[in-house]
């Protein structure tokens, strides 16, 4: 019998464009090859669809973001087929055969947001991670938070700021976002890895936060500034039908000298650490365990989520927002989360293409 065949989809039209890159080198290299026949797909910053060019960059380099190289075959995927064409201008396309699962470790809007699923879903091939809907609603601050809120799960004040409220109505938002005090978060409400996020500590600073934000989405997001430990979670859907499996919560903290979790900190050697298991009593931890999963059923998430969290000085646990495909490199929070949980990154990253190939394409 042939192997299944997976392929890796990374890049992407969006600023999470390398931080996609970055994972997928380290799915690549914990793919077993012995099991799964793979295929390196890139998506070009321009949307094409491309082989993987033998000399592929996946990481930072003398801190060059690494991006698709587009110069390989150029590939569509006919809905309905499930099988990949590659094709160039004045050739005659060729058929390389049908996927039969999908791993898109792919962030931000058109990859993260249910775009890329629905895409899949069109063309009939399983995939790796959350369908349409719990992706869409992952990716929207605004409405992952009223879903959140809907389930009972504690969560924080916040303002969302429509580009026609800011255009039209600046005076009410600036209103409404000094009601949650200073200071506030600001963020775009579609984009992740702290992509376009400000700290704001006055009215001044806020309307730049925004504008900055909206650099990356015209619909953006004002938080109140939690104080708290950040302590995240990880969820994994179960091969049968028992219930979602969360792992053992971790602390982050930023230790490069940065006011909060930024790009820097989360990507570059030594800016942050994580400490597995958080220092919180037990009881805090299964509370969190146990709310970690609830997020990731009120969302109607597969495959894999990560849940962050604040623990305030006052012992309550707030919910911040959840990851439907959270950072996948070998070394990123959620890969460890479960290491030290006791499934390895090798032993995740099967676990996953499994879960996608047990799993029909379609209405489930």
């Amino acid at each position: 019998m042939s192997k299944p065949r997976v392929a890796v989809v990374f890049g992407g039209r969006n600023s999470e464009h390398a931080v996609s890159l970055m994972g997928a080198g380290s799915v690549l290299d914990a793919i077993d090859r012995s099991k799964y026949e793979v295929i390196p797909i890139g998506i070009a910053q321009d949307g094409r669809w491309v082989l993987a060019a033998s000399g592929q960059r996946f990481a930072i380099e003398s801190g060059e973001l690494p991006v698709v190289d587009s110069s390989g075959a150029a590939l569509a995927l006919p809905t309905g087929s499930g099988s990949l064409v590659a094709y160039d201008p004045g050739s005659i396309p060729v058929e390389l055969g049908s996927v039969d699962v999908v791993f898109p470790v792919m962030h931000g809007p058109f990859a993260e947001d249910g775009t890329i699923q629905g895409l899949l879903e069109l063309a009939g091939v399983r995939y790796v991670g959350s369908g349409v809907l719990a992706s869409a609603v992952g990716m929207d601050k605004g409405y992952m938070k009223t879903v959140l809120a809907g389930a009972g799960l504690p969560i924080g004040r916040y303002v969302v700021v429509r580009d026609r409220d800011w255009r039209l109505d600046r005076d009410r938002v600036l209103k409404e976002a000094e009601e949650l005090g200073w200071p506030v978060f600001v963020k775009p409400a579609r984009a992740g890895s702290s992509q376009g996020i400000s700290k704001a500590h006055d009215r001044a600073e806020l309307e730049r936060a925004v504008e900055f934000a909206r650099q990356h989405d015209p619909k953006v997001l004002i938080e109140e500034a939690m104080v708290g430990r950040e302590i995240e979670c990880a969820v994994l859907q179960s091969l049968g039908d028992d219930p979602p499996a969360a792992s053992i919560p971790g602390e982050v903290r930023v230790e490069g000298g940065q006011e909060f979790f930024d790009f820097e900190a989360k990507y570059y050697p030594d800016q942050m650490s994580l400490t597995v298991p958080a220092d919180i009593p037990a009881e805090v931890a299964e509370k969190l365990r146990a709310m970690a999963v609830r997020a990731f059923e009120a969302l109607d998430c597969e495959g894999l989520s990560r849940v962050d969290f604040f623990y305030t000085p006052d012992g309550d646990l707030v919910l911040n927002e959840i990851n439907t495909m959270p950072g996948f490199t070998s070394l990123s929070v959620a890969p460890q989360l479960w290491a030290a949980s006791g499934l390895s990154y090798p032993a995740l990253v099967d676990r996953l293409i499994q879960l996608a190939l047990a799993r029909s394409p379609g209405l489930r």
